[in-house]
């Protein structure tokens, strides 16, 4: 059975685009996945990236460019600006965290609910409120908002940790279990054909 870890931002609107798509894939192919949140500022600072704030006026007009490209190709209502952004991608991250040790609900649910309440829906992504609507939204107690802080702490650090040993520099990013990496929203269909034995 092949396996996917998937490493994102709760911040990125490049994962937010993603939308379903993993999951729809995974499901396809019988893979498993698992989630790996991790901090994307942090990442950039290892891996030679820049955070959108601090990159060349060129670079983020078209940042806002192939953002808006992207809402209108996949149909998905989409915010340039959102009220909450950016916003500490830590709770939601931790939450994330916890459910998919909790398990019992829907992962890929949860993970595009907390991306389209920034992104779509003007809401703050870091509340505890928001997030816990996004747990029980996607099947989730919405009480693993509080639990396992330390351990979503602990994960949350390991993650970017991995994520850079393995290649990581961006998000979304997807690793098989045979280290096909895979990297951003747009990458999608190069996985599925991976996975299909056609890449």
């Amino acid at each position: 059975m092949a396996h996917i870890d998937y490493y994102f931002a709760t911040l990125s609107p490049f994962t937010y685009f993603a939308g379903t798509g993993l999951e729809e894939i995974a499901a396809r192919h019988g893979a498993t996945v698992t989630y790996k949140p991790l901090d994307i500022l942090a990442l950039f600072a290892r891996t030679g990236g820049t955070p959108p704030a601090q990159r060349h006026p060129s670079r983020m007009d078209y940042r806002a460019q192939e953002l808006t490209r992207l809402a209108k190709k996949t149909g998905m209502p989409f915010n340039l600006k959102p009220a909450f952004w950016p916003f500490n991608a830590a709770p939601s991250s931790y939450a994330v965290i916890a459910a998919q040790q909790a398990g019992g609900g829907d992962m890929g649910a949860l993970v595009h609910g907390i991306l389209r309440a920034c992104w779509a829906e003007e809401k703050d992504a870091a509340d505890d409120a928001v997030i816990r609507a996004c747990l029980a939204s996607a099947g989730f107690d919405p009480a693993l908002a509080d639990s396992g802080l330390l351990l979503g702490a602990e994960t949350y650090a390991r993650n970017l940790e991995e994520a850079v040993e393995r290649g990581v520099f961006g998000a979304p990013f997807y690793i098989t279990d045979r280290d096909q990496r895979f990297w951003g929203q747009d990458r999608l269909a190069d996985l599925d054909a991976h996975l299909s034995g056609d890449l």
